[in-house]
C-alpha cells in the first residue's frame, strides 16, 4: 500500500476511534487530554502493518479520572489484531506477577479498568511520574538502573517442566531454533524490500552463519524472563521502584535479548553507556555470556534492518530518504557488532543530522515525548 493510502488508513481509523474513546471514556469517568503525541508523527508506518511489527490498529492516550485528576495511560481498539493485542498485554501483566517463581518481578502500573467486548478492548492504567527521564540522569546512575533491570530478569527462570507449561501457551517460551527461524523471515523480508543492497545481503548471510555456528550459546542462556523491546521509553522509575510499562512484548528467551536492545538502543543514543555496560559484561560474566550478548545484538539488527527495509514501499519524499538512511545507519551497526569493534562517533553524528533534518517536526515532538 502506497505511504498517502496507508496514512489516510491511519488518519480516518485515529479519527474515528478518537470520536468513539472519548465518549466510551467520559462515560467510564475519564477524561482524554487534548494534545496525543504518542498517536502522531511516524506511528502511522507502523500501525496495521505487521511486516515491520507494528501489529493492529491502537491508541495510545493519556488522560485523567475526572474524580480526583489522577494521570493514566489508556490503550483503545476496535480492530480485531489490536484488541487481540491489548487482551494478551493484560493476561501477560497479570501472569508475570502471579509466577511462583519470579521472586524480583518488576512493578506494573497498576490496571484501573480493563473491557474487552465483541467490538472493543479498553485497558486504563496509571500514569507512572518521574522526575527524570533516563536518559536524563547521570550515567553512573543509569548504568546501576539498567544493571538492577537486567539482574531482575535474570533473577525470573524457567527452570522446570512445570514451570515451561505454565508460561509456554501465555507468554512464549523461545529457544536457540526459533531465533534463528525468526532471523531467517528477517533477512528474507529485508532482502525482499531493498534487493538492491548488496551489502545488506552479504552482512545478513555473515549474521546467519555466525548465529548457527554458536546456536548452544543462544540456548544456553535461554529460559529466562525477557523482553523484545527493553528500551528507556517502556521502562519509569518512581520511588526507587523500576516499572515495566509495556507488558506486550514480554516473553521468555535468552536471557540476553533485553540486554541486547537496550545496548543497540545505547549505541545510538549514549554511546557512553552502550561501553560501560559492554566492559562489565566482559569484566565480570563469562566468555559465553558476552559471545551470547553479541548474537543477540545482531539478531536485534537483523529485526531492525527489516523494520527499515519494510517501509520503503509505504514511504515517499523525506520518510523514504529517512529509511534508507536507517537501513545505511544500522548496517553498519551491525558490522560493527559482527567484527566486535566500536561504532564510529563520527557515523553516529552524521547519521542524527541527516535524520533530523528529514523528520517532521510531529515527529520530532513525539520523539522529545517518548525519550
Amino acid at each position: 500500500m502506497p505511504e498517502k493510502e496507508h496514512k489516510q488508513k491511519w488518519d480516518e481509523y485515529r479519527a474515528r476511534e478518537l470520536k468513539t474513546a472519548r465518549q466510551t471514556l467520559s462515560a467510564l469517568g475519564f477524561a482524554l487530554d487534548e494534545a496525543q503525541v504518542h498517536i502522531g508523527g511516524e506511528r502511522y508506518v507502523m500501525m496495521g502493518n505487521r511486516d515491520v511489527g507494528g501489529g493492529g490498529y491502537k491508541l495510545v492516550l493519556t488522560g485523567t479520572r475526572a474524580s480526583d485528576g489522577m494521570r493514566v495511560v489508556i490503550k483503545f481498539s476496535s480492530d480485531a489484531e489490536g484488541m487481540r493485542e491489548i487482551e494478551a498485554e493484560h493476561r501477560a501483566r497479570h501472569l508475570i506477577t502471579s509466577l511462583d517463581f519470579a521472586y524480583h518481578a518488576f512493578a506494573a502500573p497498576r490496571e484501573l479498568l480493563y473491557s474487552r467486548t465483541s467490538s472493543r478492548a479498553l485497558s486504563i492504567v496509571d500514569y507512572i511520574e518521574q522526575e527524570r527521564t533516563f536518559l536524563n540522569r547521570p550515567l553512573q546512575e543509569q548504568f546501576a538502573l539498567a544493571l538492577r533491570a537486567f539482574k531482575t530478569q535474570e533473577g525470573v527462570h524457567a527452570t522446570t517442566y512445570a514451570h515451561a507449561r505454565a508460561i509456554r501457551a501465555a507468554l512464549g517460551l523461545l529457544g536457540s531454533g526459533d531465533y534463528l527461524q525468526m532471523f531467517d523471515a528477517f533477512a528474507s523480508a529485508a532482502t525482499r524490500h531493498a534487493p538492491e543492497r548488496s551489502d545488506l545481503r552479504e552482512a545478513l548471510k555473515r549474521s546467519r552463519e555466525l548465529l548457527e555456528r554458536d546456536r548452544e550459546t543462544i540456548e544456553q542462556y535461554c529460559g529466562f524472563l525477557t523482553h523484545a523491546d527493553f528500551v528507556p521509553h517502556n521502562l519509569r522509575v518512581a520511588d526507587d521502584q523500576i516499572y515495566l510499562l509495556d507488558y506486550a512484548s514480554i516473553h521468555f528467551g535468552n536471557k540476553h535479548e533485553s540486554w541486547a536492545r537496550f545496548l543497540n538502543f545505547m549505541m545510538l543514543h549514549n554511546p557512553a553507556m552502550e561501553r560501560a555496560l559492554l566492559q562489565y559484561v566482559r569484566d565480570n560474566r563469562s566468555p559465553e555470556e558476552y559471545l551470547s550478548l553479541r548474537l543477540m545484538r545482531i539478531y536485534k539488527l537483523g529485526f531492525l534492518l527489516q523494520f527499515y527495509a519494510s517501509t520503503l514501499d509505504k514511504a515517499s519524499g523525506n520518510l523514504r530518504l529517512l529509511a534508507q538512511e536507517r537501513i545505511s545507519f544500522w548496517l553498519q551497526a551491525l558490522q560493527s557488532v559482527l567484527d566486535d569493534t566500536p561504532l564510529s562517533e563520527a557515523v553516529i553524528r552524521d547519521y542524527k543530522n541527516v535524520r533530523d533534518s528529514l523528520r517532521s517536526e510531529e515527529e520530532k515532538e513525539r520523539q522529545r515525548q517518548l525519550h
